[in-house]
């Protein structure tokens, strides 16, 4: 079974590369290991948003909370489980 976790931020205003940088530099790297994800991409979007979406197929592991200051608002979290694919 495989599992994906959805994780989506807003940064504050201003603040949308420092929070990606962030991800990149700090919560992925502790995702990392023998039982990190099988996968793990990093998107943005217009409105100062960053989105991590990982794939885990063992317990997943949430990702870490942002330094409030980059956040314009709380982190949203989602977890998906594997239906179908094609």
């Amino acid at each position: 079974m495989t599992t994906a976790l959805m994780w989506e931020a807003r940064a504050a205003e201003g603040r949308a590369a420092e929070l990606e940088a962030w991800v990149r530099t700090v919560a992925l790297p502790a995702l990392r290991g023998p039982a990190g994800p099988e996968r793990a991409e990093l998107f943005t979007a217009p409105g100062e948003r960053v989105l991590l979406i990982t794939w885990w197929s063992g317990e997943p592991q949430p990702v870490a909370e942002p330094p409030a200051a980059l956040l314009g608002r709380p982190v949203h979290r989602w977890s998906f489980t594997r239906q179908h694919v094609e």
